[in-house]
């Protein structure tokens, strides 16, 4: 079923491709890495503002790949088909974008601070996802979760590590710049499904 949507989610399919074929062109490729990544000090000493874009399209590592484009792998053909091929390639690059400027405001002063990965885009896919079909269950690890408890939780969490800047390695400035974005475009854009959202969320509690 999945595999059938994705055949008709072209902008998914595409995101799909380019990112497991830059990342793993860049694992091991110090010069490529160092072309796309997100560098604070280059983008602000030399203006090199198309790091905010290319950052998320190369990853660290095959987990770090694979947890990313797992993601986008199962929410992103029914949101695209939802919303439509370029308005949901526009919404992930939105979201990408969000990330990033997230970072860059988190860790304006820091000119050493570099990142890279999808993170921040896939988030905001997911936090979208959780609007748009709250009850539809979710896989996260091995526990499953209602999509809207785990956009809430994602969140939460995500807002929690980058107030205190937790250091394990994770992007958690990105996630929440990417995941605010989503929820954002969805509040805007499509208001009725956050009233339909708050409804059923509504409609199952304990009375």
């Amino acid at each position: 079923m999945i595999l059938q949507m994705l055949m008709s989610a072209y902008a998914t399919l595409a995101l799909l491709v380019a990112n497991i074929a830059l990342s793993i062109m860049a694992f091991g490729n110090v010069r490529l890495i160092d072309a796309l990544l997100f560098d604070i000090g280059r983008i602000r000493r030399n203006n090199e503002w198309h790091r905010m874009v290319t950052s998320g399209f190369i990853h660290g590592d095959p987990a770090h790949l694979f947890m990313n484009m797992l993601s986008l792998f199962f929410i992103g053909p029914p949101l695209e088909l939802f919303l439509g091929t370029w308005t949901f390639l526009g919404f992930y690059m939105a979201c990408l974008v969000a990330g990033s400027a997230w970072t860059l405001m988190e860790h304006w002063r820091n000119m050493n601070y570099k990142a890279l990965g999808a993170s921040g885009a896939v988030s905001g896919v997911t936090a979208a996802f959780g609007l748009f079909a709250p009850f539809q269950m979710i896989i996260f690890f091995v526990i499953p979760m209602p999509a809207i408890l785990f956009a809430v939780l994602f969140i939460a969490y995500s807002a929690f590590a980058s107030a205190t800047q937790v250091r394990d390695g994770i992007g958690h400035a990105a996630h929440l710049g990417g995941a605010l974005m989503g929820v954002a475009l969805v509040c805007l854009f499509w208001p009725a499904a956050v009233r339909d959202a708050w409804e059923q969320i509504i409609a199952r509690l304990p009375t």
